[in-house]
This record gives C-alpha cells, sequence and structure tokens, in this order.
C-alpha cells in the first residue's frame, strides 16, 4: 500500500512504531502513551493497520511492523527528519519545536518534493535530533549507543541522540543542555527507580529514569 492512500494518524503509527522498535517491540499501551490517545483507541487502529497488511499484533508480546508496513513508515520518518534539518539548519527554528513543526509537514510532502528536499540539503545522514534518516530506499544506520537510563555512576558519555518527541520534554532538555553532542557524567542513581543526578556542562542535573531512556549515548 502507498502511503498516498494512508491516513494521517495511521502513518504517524507507523512512525511511531519504527521509531520504538530500534529498543523493543512496542506495546498498545506503549503506542498509546506516546501518541498521546486511549489504549482503546491505540488497540483500534493497531486492528485497522494490521487489516492492511501493516502491522501485525501477538498478544504478550506487541505489535511489529511487516516488511510493507517498514517500508511505509520508513518514507514518513525520512520525510519529517529531512523537515526538521530545513527548519532547524535554514529557518533557525528553535530546537525544542521542529519535530511537531516537522510532523505537520511531513504528511504534505509528496515524493518529488522530498528527493528535492534531501538533494538541496546535500542528502543529510541525521536530523538535529541525532536521529538517523532513512535513504530514499528505506536504509538507515542504527544509533549506536545505549539509553542513559543503563548508564553507571561514573561514566562520562556523549549524548548520540534523543528520542523524545514531546514539545514539552525536548524544552526541558534544551534548557537542561541536554542535547546531541552534549558531555554528561553520572553522578549518582537514587535506589527504587529515583532519578539520575548528572554533570551537564558544569551544573548538576536531575533526570528521571523514564525520561533517560529517551536519551542516547556513548562513551566519550
Amino acid at each position: 500500500m502507498s502511503s498516498e492512500h494512508l491516513s494521517e494518524s495511521m502513518e504517524m503509527y507507523l512512525k511511531a512504531m519504527l521509531e520504538m522498535s530500534d529498543r523493543e517491540p512496542a506495546t498498545v499501551g506503549r503506542l498509546a502513551e506516546r501518541l498521546g490517545v486511549t489504549p482503546v483507541s491505540a488497540n483500534e487502529m493497531v486492528r485497522k493497520l494490521g487489516e492492511h497488511g501493516l502491522a501485525k499484533h501477538t498478544p504478550y508480546k506487541g505489535v511489529a511492523l511487516t516488511e510493507k508496513g517498514r517500508e511505509v513508515a520508513c518514507n514518513v520518518m525520512r520525510r519529517q527528519r529531512l523537515w526538521e534539518v530545513f527548519l532547524y539548519d535554514h529557518l533557525k527554528i528553535e530546537w525544542s519545536k521542529i519535530y511537531e513543526l516537522a510532523c505537520s509537514l511531513e504528511h504534505a510532502t509528496a515524493p518529488e518534493v522530498t528527493d528535492a528536499l534531501a538533494a538541496f540539503l546535500g542528502n543529510p545522514k541525521t536530523c538535529p535530533r541525532g536521529n538517523p534518516i532513512p535513504a530514499a530506499d528505506g536504509s538507515f544506520a542504527p544509533l549506536n549507543g545505549i539509553p542513559l537510563s543503563e548508564a553507571a555512576v561514573g561514566d562520562s558519555l556523549r549524548v548520540v541522540a534523543v528520542n523524545a518527541t514531546s514539545m514539552e520534554v525536548l524544552k526541558y532538555l534544551q534548557e537542561r543542555n541536554i542535547l546531541p553532542g552534549s558531555e554528561i557524567t553520572v553522578l549518582e542513581a537514587a535506589p527504587l527507580q529515583g532519578p539520575l543526578t548528572l554533570k551537564v556542562g558544569g551544573r548538576e542535573v536531575a533526570l528521571g529514569l523514564s525520561l533517560a531512556e529517551f536519551i542516547i549515548v556513548k562513551g566519550k
């Protein structure tokens, strides 16, 4: 099925599933949380995607994209992340706002516009959040790193990418300089799933584990 025949909502679900699949299979509950919808709505959409042969839901295991679904999702992700580059590098839009703005543009971008945009930008490999931009054939290199939530006390790390999509969350990270390329040292990890205490640019920052999952890091 061509992405031209899908609703914006279906495209958003497919892209979210692709974004989440780097770490673990998506569940209906996690999809609902990420997209800000009810579990009932998410379950209904997953059923619809299954009917179109774009996704497969395995009870107790999660939702996975089919080959056809992954092709469509990569196409949507390519458009969205190319627009992120354009908005940030050429229009100088604030970093925390580019994801949401790019999402509003991705659904109305024809294939020839996508190709022209990629050529204009010099075929970038990553978006300003550090995430890979799929090539025209859907291929992209996976992120090389681990979630900050898995780091150990004493680790000195560099932020590779930020997978968060909420403008509120991105704004929070921006204000604390937790951005791709930033250097971080883990000073303390509170017990019982408590927050991490980080040193970022000479400043101590507390960050909850659920938020730290969205920050991909690797050793300096």
